[in-house]
């Protein structure tokens, strides 16, 4: 199924929405923005259209007037295209309630100069200004990260620098905890490293054998399979220990 890209509300450039589609083959249009929540106006728009179970009310702003007529009158341009392929760091960025990350891997960037360093006994520092960044000003505006780590015993040269570094997720506001991976033998973990967004949408990302990010990533907002990944988090999370508590073996 291919949809057209009539426009977005360039107003909002961090969360990327609200914007308008249309199926092309059918006429039909798609929106997207936020959910209408507010009972008053549920109520008043239940007067007049009840709303079924299956339904939700999603709110345009008055400037994407244009918009929604150019989609109406089929006088978008073809092909127009929007913000593009959407990546992790994206949904990241536009989280408004949590983000959730579940590491199970001994090893992911081998080659990195600093692990490198590490390795050879240097102090493998790194400065993680841009993650900490995005992770502060999401934090600030009340999104809730925290990150869970599956680790086998005795722990990789990896890790041990991974669990250094650690410090500055802790200063930008993430909430890391640890879990041996003896702990976990009885829990049904999945198959990749997942990202949770707002407790709606599953980003898995996929690592080669040595543990390097090929870039491969798998996004789901299927409801039965984000329930399940969110149960899974909460069963690591619930066994793991905080990393203030954690002592590496």
């Amino acid at each position: 199924m291919t949809l057209d890209f009539v426009g977005t509300d360039p107003n909002s450039p961090e969360s990327k929405c609200p914007a308008v589609f249309v199926d092309p083959e059918t006429g039909d249009f798609y929106q997207q923005g936020k959910i209408v929540t507010d009972p008053k106006i549920l109520a008043e728009i239940a007067k007049h259209s009840p709303l079924g179970a299956d339904e939700a009310v999603v709110r345009q702003p008055a400037r994407m007037a244009g918009i929604l007529a150019e989609a109406a009158a089929g006088t978008y341009e073809a092909g127009r295209l929007g913000h593009g392929e959407v990546d992790l760091l994206d949904l990241l960025r536009g989280a408004r309630r949590s983000a959730l990350h579940l590491e199970m891997r001994e090893t992911y960037d081998p080659n990195h100069p600093a692990f490198k360093e590490f390795v050879a006994g240097g102090s493998g520092a790194y400065e993680m200004s841009s993650w900490k960044k995005l992770v502060s000003d999401s934090v600030a505006r009340g999104v809730q990260f925290r990150r869970a780590r599956i680790v086998s015993e005795p722990v990789t040269e990896y890790i041990r620098w991974e669990h250094m570094l650690t410090a500055q997720n802790v200063e930008a506001g993430e909430d890391v905890r640890w879990l041996p991976r003896r702990q976990t033998f009885d829990l049904m973990l999945p198959g990749a490293d997942l990202w949770i967004i707002d407790g709606r949408l599953v980003a898995f990302n996929f690592c080669a054998g040595d543990g390097t990010d090929t870039g491969e990533e798998e996004f789901t907002s299927d409801p039965d399979l984000v329930a399940r990944c969110i149960a899974t988090f909460e069963q690591v999370w619930e066994r793991a220990i905080p990393h203030v508590d954690y002592i590496l073996r």
